[in-house]
């Protein structure tokens, strides 16, 4: 595996692959690497000649210092366990690479109603943060196909947004993996490092929120499994920011379901000052 720290040194790098008629994959992290994370280095590799993993905990997405502060780091176990996964590129650049001047702070993304609704509502500032870091990667990395997890939907709604605002929609192609779970169904998440053992246990009540959702969806009103789902929640000890049913391709809340449109149902809430996010696709 080849390591670069310099964003000029990896983009000549890819540049030279690209003049060769390589093709290259893209799976952009924060470090604290899982087997989540390592599902969409294998995919990468399946599908293309080059596979490039960046690991930068990006400040300008955090709305809350604290959580920035608390993010896990385990630079040293990801480096290794990028070896023997078989990628061949990590970017591991310095705060200065990504943001070299503060023109980033004027810098805005017209991402529409994604930004005010779900995590948009409850992060503020936190998608204009994602786009910032995730647009200045995709210049500097240049790659074919751009891989993220599912679990982060509302996300790779936003970045598919962003790569068309880029004008690079014919360029890059957006691969949205399943979410990986552990052992009971808790969605694969470097957070779950902050959960001790009884909040883990408890934690599984996302998953089976979800499941719930979708079990009784034709059953029982949007209205009614919504706030079932929240009171399973709130008895795991669980501080809700949001239990939602909606479109699955605008994410607008839906009230009732003809049993052919494609809705999903996602949730956020925080196990103690842990804040967990999952979503499942009804159909």
């Amino acid at each position: 595996m080849i390591l670069f720290k310099r964003a000029s040194e990896l983009h000549r790098y890819i540049e030279e692959q690209h003049k060769n008629e390589l093709q290259a994959g893209f799976v952009p992290t924060m470090g604290a690497l899982h087997a989540g994370h390592l599902s969409l280095i294998e995919r990468s590799i399946s599908e293309n000649d080059i596979t490039i993993c960046s690991i930068f905990v990006n400040p300008a997405q955090f709305n809350d210092p604290d959580d920035f502060k608390k993010y896990p780091v385990t630079t040293e176990k990801d480096i290794d366990a990028l070896e023997r996964s078989g990628c061949g590129i990590l970017f591991l650049p310095p705060a200065e690479e990504i943001y070299p001047d503060e023109t980033y702070k004027t810098e805005t993304y017209n991402i529409g109603h994604l930004e005010t609704i779900l995590e948009g509502k409850f992060r503020p500032g936190h998608f204009q943060g994602v786009c910032m870091v995730v647009s200045r990667l995709l210049k500097i990395v240049s790659p074919d196909n751009l891989y993220l997890g599912q679990k982060d939907y509302q996300q790779c709604m936003v970045l598919q947004k962003l790569i068309e605002l880029m004008g690079a929609e014919k360029r890059i192609k957006l691969k949205i993996c399943p979410t990986l779970r552990e052992p009971g169904g808790l969605a694969m998440s470097s957070r779950n490092m902050r959960l001790d053992q009884k909040e883990r246990e408890n934690a599984i009540a996302i998953y089976d929120s979800l499941m719930y959702i979708k079990n009784h969806i034709s059953q029982k009103t949007i209205r009614d499994l919504k706030a079932e789902t929240s009171e399973i929640l709130t008895n795991k000890k669980f501080h809700i920011d949001y239990v939602e049913i909606a479109d699955a391709i605008s994410l607008e809340p839906v009230d009732t379901w003809d049993e052919k449109r494609k809705i999903v149902a996602l949730i956020a809430a925080f196990m103690g000052k842990v804040r967990l996010i999952d979503n499942m696709m009804i159909q």
